[in-house]
């Protein structure tokens, strides 16, 4: 068979000003091109797990969202799409089953909604994929009827023995970031958060030797690629944080990864950071004050307990020459409306060489989606398209939906605009020109 596999991804946002902003800000700009041009892991996993035999090609949705023409001649077609992007991903795998393909879909949106998905897709994948995709080749070659396949009826995935991801299905495509994954989950339990729906078993970490295998299998396809690691937080466990930092050294190259302020406790793993090629660490933080943090992370209010020392953190990490990006989320229950600036401040007093503020999102099957649902607090349920994490689908807590709207519109201005993306990257290295001239 013939077997394609489809990725869907990009920024989007529905509210009109958001769009203009985004087309016009520098900063914002170049943030939605590097999460637009990331290849889709997940997909070439599954790519790896296909039962041998068959002819496998990966497809990009193009940027007016239509669909390659080689997708059309496949038997199978998976696709891969995230909540605000899953109407148009119905929509082609509608496009596409008409023609007579028939399709798999899966992913965090799929997991929560499988029935759904399964008014729009011959198979439904919940949860992990790798140890199911195989069956659904095999229904396929069947043409068995439609069905849910459920990764708990299957051996749970081992991450220790997965294969290399497919990354020569890429070809030529000009990515200027390339995915590995060295950990699956979060040990923290932020009610926001969305990819604790489908990873909700323990904190997995892979061997470094794994890591390190398919970092060699990329580096095969593409020389010196820019790499991010596909974590939700890498550095959990700071002794195995070094073993990986010098394990991968040698080979030279530059990566990005996501993990927590925790990594900032450890200076022997920050002194690793730089030589083995880390250049930035995304790293959620939320709010700058801890009574708007309690209760949002639910395991051990880890985020709260670090709000005290956020900004001598950040400094620590950033002054060992690997950047911060530091992400916000705008509505948090306890935000007043003054919450704008406190971020802003704090963005510049850092300086965080790169900041991220996104609207508090209710995403399906999170804790926080239960919470407003039971509370009658959601404006556009049902409205996937709006999970954007910059349009508000939900009433606040502490201040109303305008006010939120209009102060996202306002930071965007505020730290996305070339002059002030300049000035804090120019703290940043004015605190190492000082460090060096120490």
């Amino acid at each position: 068979m013939k077997i394609g596999f489809l990725a869907m991804s990009g920024v989007r946002a529905c509210d009109p000003e958001l769009l203009r902003l985004g087309l016009t800000l520098p900063g914002f700009v170049q943030r939605s091109q590097v999460i637009a041009s990331l290849p889709s892991l997940g997909l070439l996993y599954l790519a790896a797990a296909t039962p041998p035999g068959h002819e496998l090609e990966y497809f990009e949705a193009e940027s007016d969202r239509s669909v390659p023409d080689g997708a059309f001649a496949c038997d199978l077609v998976a696709i891969s799409s995230f909540s605000a992007q899953i109407k148009e991903a119905y929509a082609v795998a509608d496009r596409l089953r008409a023609a007579g393909v028939r399709v798999a879909m899966g992913g965090l949106h799929v997991s929560v909604l499988p029935e759904e998905a399964a008014r729009h897709a011959d198979y439904v994948v919940v949860g992990e994929g790798e140890n199911v995709w195989p069956e659904a080749v095999r229904l396929t070659e069947r043409a068995a009827p439609p069905c849910i396949l459920r990764a708990a009826d299957f051996p749970p995935v081992d991450i220790a023995s997965l294969p290399a991801p497919r990354y020569d299905l890429l070809g030529d495509r000009p990515y200027n970031r390339f995915t590995v994954q060295t950990s699956r989950g979060c040990p923290w339990r932020c009610s926001f958060c969305a990819s604790t729906v489908m990873l909700t078993g323990n904190y997995r970490q892979r061997p470094v030797a794994g890591v390190v295998r398919d970092i060699e299998a990329l580096m095969a396809v593409r020389e010196r690629p820019f790499l991010e690691f596909a974590d939700d937080n890498t550095f959990v466990n700071k002794r195995w944080g070094r073993e990986l930092c010098r394990a991968i050294a040698p080979y030279r190259l530059k990566w990005f990864t996501e993990t927590d302020l925790s990594v900032a406790d450890d200076p022997a793993l920050l002194r690793e950071l730089r030589p083995a090629g880390c250049r930035q660490l995304l790293i959620g933080l939320e709010s700058p004050r801890a009574s708007v943090l309690h209760g949002v992370e639910a395991r051990s209010d880890f985020k709260a307990r670090r709000a005290t020392g956020m900004l001598d953190a950040v400094r620590r990490i950033q002054d060992h020459g690997v950047t911060v990006n530091g992400c916000f989320v705008l509505g948090l229950d306890h935000d007043t409306a003054d919450c704008f600036e406190r971020i802003r401040d704090f963005a510049f007093e850092a300086p965080l060489y790169e900041v991220q503020v996104t609207a508090l999102t209710p995403f399906p099957g999170t804790p926080m989606y239960r919470q407003l649902e039971e509370q009658g607090r959601l404006t556009h349920a049902g409205a996937w398209e709006r999970c954007t994490l910059f349009d508000i689908n939900f009433r606040p807590d502490s201040m109303t939906a305008d006010e939120l709207r209009e102060g996202l519109h306002w930071m965007m201005e505020e730290l996305y605009s070339a002059p002030a993306v300049e000035a804090r990257r120019r703290g940043v290295l004015s605190r190492w020109r000082k460090q060096c001239a120490a």
